[in-house]
């Protein structure tokens, strides 16, 4: 009935990335192996700030601009700052959904030169050819949704940020310390219904501030998807779907170690939790300033649940406890 698509690398694009431009190192990450080197004698680098926008410049009710509302409206929410749209990231995360519409509707963060509409193997490659500096780029995600029924467009935007939000490698967009994101957006059609392509182009460092480190979710939070399945890397210790990640997060150059983590609903009923950091996670996705913690099956619908996660933060050991509230979303 419903089918979601999340691209395998797209973790490992971003957090890469971040780590290598917080070490002043020029961006690139996972999009290392990129060949794309757009600087020449003589020529003036492009600014970063060049195709900000202080108000949101998609359309009114557009899917783009829900998937823009609901990142920032989950960001803001638990303390991460809001993020700004910037339309050079915008022309380059459309031109990869675009290619994926014309390329059978697979989802992927990479091209393949030759293909109908490629502009660039990597997030970077785009993002360059967009005209936005190489050494600015954090990567980027991308992913697809089908399901049997005629939605809104801001029901679909939702729908795509809700499953970002919910999964253990691609959480990262919620929770990471970037400034600016363009979206794209793509749709073809499937025995009569939308099937969904689109991306999130993400750009650019800020430190996180407030009482380090922050989660997504928190307290309060609510329409937390129940249970995920479609994430690949398939986290650890995962049979069929999952509930929802918890991100742990700090700056780049601290380090996080998760140690333990329970979630209690209001009948006391506990369920332990899976956990990650930079030093158990084999795929090397998770950094030294993140980490996850998710239960390893599905929550129940509609459910008030209480975590809580204990871990260290540069070695001083921190915990944290808040309230968050499932819906009858599947990420």
């Amino acid at each position: 009935m419903k089918q979601k698509k999340i691209s395998s690398v797209t973790a490992f694009a971003f957090a890469a990335s971040l780590a290598l431009a917080a070490c002043g190192g020029g961006g690139g990450g996972g999009d290392a192996a990129s060949s794309s080197n757009n600087s020449s004698t003589g020529s003036t680098a492009p600014s970063a700030s060049t195709g900000n926008v202080s108000t949101p410049q998609y359309a009114a009710n557009s899917a783009q601009l829900a998937v823009f509302n609901t990142i920032n409206t989950q960001r803001q929410q638990c303390g991460f700052p809001a993020l700004t749209e910037n339309t050079v990231l915008d022309q380059a995360a459309q031109a990869h959904a675009s290619y994926m519409g014309q390329n059978g509707g697979t989802v992927t963060d990479t091209e393949v030169a030759g293909n109908p509409g490629f502009t660039g193997v990597t997030y970077t490659d785009r993002a360059v050819a967009a005209g936005f500096p190489a050494a600015s780029i954090a990567g980027g995600v991308s992913a697809g949704f089908y399901t049997n029924a005629t939605l809104t467009e801001t029901a679909y935007g939702e729908q795509i940020a809700a499953g970002w939000a919910a999964g253990v490698y691609h959480i990262a967009l919620t929770v990471l310390p970037i400034t600016q994101v363009g979206v794209g957006w793509n749709e073809l059609s499937y025995n009569g219904y939308p099937e969904i392509q689109s991306t999130v182009t993400m750009g650019s460092m800020q430190k996180l501030a407030g009482t380090l480190p922050l989660t997504y979710p928190c307290e309060g939070t609510t329409d937390v998807p129940y249970q995920v399945a479609g994430e690949s890397p398939v986290p650890p210790n995962t049979s069929g779907a999952w509930g929802a990640a918890i991100g742990i997060e700090a700056n780049p150059g601290d380090t996080i170690r998760i140690t333990s983590g329970t979630l209690s609903d209001t009948s006391g009923n506990v369920v332990a939790l899976q956990v990650l950091d930079s030093s158990t996670d084999t795929t090397g996705l998770i950094k030294a300033y993140e980490g996850r913690a998710y239960p390893a099956v599905a929550l129940s619908k509609s459910t008030t649940y209480t975590a809580t996660i204990n871990g260290t933060w540069n070695g001083t050991a921190f915990t944290r406890t808040f309230r968050y509230t499932t819906g009858t979303r599947v990420g």
